[in-house]
């Protein structure tokens, strides 16, 4: 399902209104969120939503390796100890995952666990529906932070989406957030440089749809340069990989890198921009069938674009105050498949990383014997990881946004 048959199936769902989706996806600029710079309080946070479409690995993410029933259930798949990134006694990271290692050392990265819902649906889309909406019982027609938006005043530079569609979180009841895609834009090649500055500079007396024109190519120009010096960079300081990069799935994620989303998060909170929201992705982590080797692959690129990121907002007073919060629709189901995969699932972990977060482990972790139906039992609700949020980065009173909810994590922020 590509992008816009993705748009529409919303729209027809009911999940987002056509309305909103057109205010999201109207003309928005990096020149638009640049002009905002400086319009805000400095003291204000900004939290950084990364969503993993694909439904990840949780157990595989954040391993269990000291539990016998984790061996048990995948035989084949399981990491055994001495792989993995030990957290403590019981609990590691990813073998992929050193960079977030560090930063769980450091007091920078805390692992929620156990994150779900109530009566869960094993459905892609219907799960991050679910997620984004924030309306376990039945979906919206709003997402969360689209509501937030509806109380921070609306204007749509407040919440902005890196990613090729604007995702459902941030169409609220009167408006949307912007979507300031940089996928699959390319400048024209084999022209001097003189005709393409002439493409982007409107002359005197040009009517304003050509105006317009040349704005829009200045400002593609401006994208497709800091893309282009993100990834060279990225390739100076990175050895080869023979391993394939997986591509965004039907079930979402941008096919931007991840490095080059935030890179350009970085840029905006570094300007001081008035945005407080921001929404990135990756796909690819439906990992039915020759698991262990994709995700490790896809996990790496998180950890290398999560840690790049995190240190470069620890340098500025403006950084320190970013939060980033990691998750995905489901994770996947505790005994492993015949095709050296898993089959979706249910309850994962969440991630918050940054200077503002408070490091370690927060919530309970689920069993991997007392099951429902082969899946694991949530121990955390999901809103009360985003009334945290709200609460304590967004600074809203959470109740206004999740129906009353009254639930928190304590300590983390």
């Amino acid at each position: 399902m590509d992008i816009l048959t993705r748009r529409r199936f919303l729209v027809a769902s009911g999940v987002v209104g056509a309305t909103a989706l057109a205010a999201g996806a109207a003309a928005y600029r990096l020149d638009d969120l640049l002009a905002t710079a400086g319009d805000r309080d400095p003291q204000a946070r900004t939290l950084v939503l990364v969503t993993l479409y694909g439904g990840n690995d949780g157990l595989n993410t954040v391993i269990p390796y000291a539990d016998p029933a984790y061996h048990d259930a995948r035989p084949d798949l399981a990491y055994p100890a001495e792989e993995v990134k030990r957290l403590d006694d019981e609990v590691g990271l990813n073998p992929a995952l050193s960079g977030l290692h560090r930063l769980h050392g450091e007091g920078r990265l805390a692992v929620v666990r156990g994150v779900g819902y109530p009566r869960p649906d094993r459905s892609h889309f219907r799960s991050m529906d679910i997620w984004q909406t924030a309306q376990p019982e039945r979906p919206g027609s709003t997402g969360w932070l689209g509501r937030w938006l509806d109380r921070a005043g609306g204007d749509p530079r407040l919440a902005v989406s890196f990613e090729p569609a604007l995702p459902p979180l941030l169409a609220g009841e009167r408006g949307a957030g912007a979507s300031v895609p940089v996928t699959g834009r390319t400048s024209a090649k084999g022209l001097p440089e003189s005709a393409l500055t002439a493409f982007a500079t409107a002359a005197p007396d040009e009517s304003p749809a050509r105006a317009r024109a040349a704005a829009c190519f200045a400002d593609l120009r401006s994208v497709d340069t800091m893309i282009r010096q993100v990834r060279d960079a990225a390739a100076a300081e990175e050895p080869e990989d023979d391993a394939e990069t997986p591509a965004a799935t039907a079930t979402g994620g941008a096919s931007t890198p991840l490095d080059a989303q935030l890179d350009l998060v970085a840029q905006c909170v570094e300007a001081g921009v008035a945005t407080r929201v921001f929404s990135v992705s990756l796909g690819g982590f439906d990992t039915h069938a020759d698991e262990k080797q994709l995700q490790q692959v896809l996990l790496g690129q998180v950890d290398r674009a999560l840690t790049r990121f995190a240190d470069r907002m620890a340098r500025t007073d403006a950084g320190r105050r970013v939060v980033v919060a990691v998750h995905s629709e489901f994770g996947r189901r505790v005994r492993a498949n015949a095709s050296d995969g898993t089959d979706h699932g249910t309850a994962s972990d969440m991630l918050l990383l940054g200077t503002a977060v408070r490091g370690g482990q927060y919530g309970e972790p689920p069993s991997l014997t007392d099951l429902d139906d082969g899946d694991l039992k949530f121990t955390t609700d999901f809103r009360d990881v985003y009334a945290t949020l709200l609460e304590r980065v967004l600074d809203t009173d959470p109740g206004e946004v999740l129906a009353g909810w009254r639930g928190r994590l304590t300590g983390v922020l």
